[in-house]
């Protein structure tokens, strides 16, 4: 059984009771259907208040994807100097940390787990991340074969939850270590 919903005087005499009710939640102003202007300044506050809540929401999703095109930019920088390199096991050591903007990229022989593991650390592990492990404070397990590739950040804006990037990248590397040449040179 549902509640009634509470009748219109019920609201009324809560929200005189209790002013600031609608200040101290924001994202309310969100989902509230704005009044006209007609009523005078009192309701152009009201207004005002739902205006900056939806640009504060706005700001928030702009951000959010200004972040995912700037990862995805340094993963396909990435896959890009691995195609162009002989050898996948080199370049993921040596140029890939650079492209990604991470302290650590390196390929472990652990148990492969799940798929994707991304999480923040608070003391990194030196057999995932080696000598850069006490910088690390974000870090993204991907399976690649029966591997796991390592990538370590200090901050966690750097390593974003952005798994469609992060998925491109494990099969971009699965990919280049199947590869003959890459085969041949890894034997070297």
């Amino acid at each position: 059984m549902t509640a009634a919903p509470p009748e219109p005087a019920a609201v009324e005499a809560f929200l005189r009771a209790n002013p600031d009710f609608l200040a101290a939640r924001p994202q309310l102003y969100a989902i509230l259907t704005p009044p006209q202007r007609i009523h005078g300044e009192a309701m152009a506050d009201h207004m005002a208040a739902m205006i900056q809540a939806g640009r504060q929401e706005w700001r928030g999703l702009l951000e959010a994807g200004r972040t995912r095109s700037a990862f995805a930019a340094k993963v396909a920088e990435a896959v890009l100097a691995l195609i162009a390199s002989a050898d996948a096991q080199d370049c993921l050591r040596h140029e890939w940390p650079a492209h990604l903007g991470l302290e650590s990229c390196r390929l472990v022989p652990l148990a492969p787990g799940p798929a994707l593991v991304l999480r923040d650390v608070t003391v990194a592990s030196a057999g995932l991340h080696g000598e850069a492990a006490p910088l690390i404070r974000r870090e993204a397990l991907l399976r690649v074969g029966a591997q796991t590739l390592a990538l370590g950040a200090r901050e966690a804006a750097e390593l974003p939850n952005e798994p469609e990037s992060l998925a491109f990248l494990a099969r971009a590397l699965t990919a280049a270590l199947a590869a003959p040449h890459h085969a041949r040179a890894a034997r070297r």
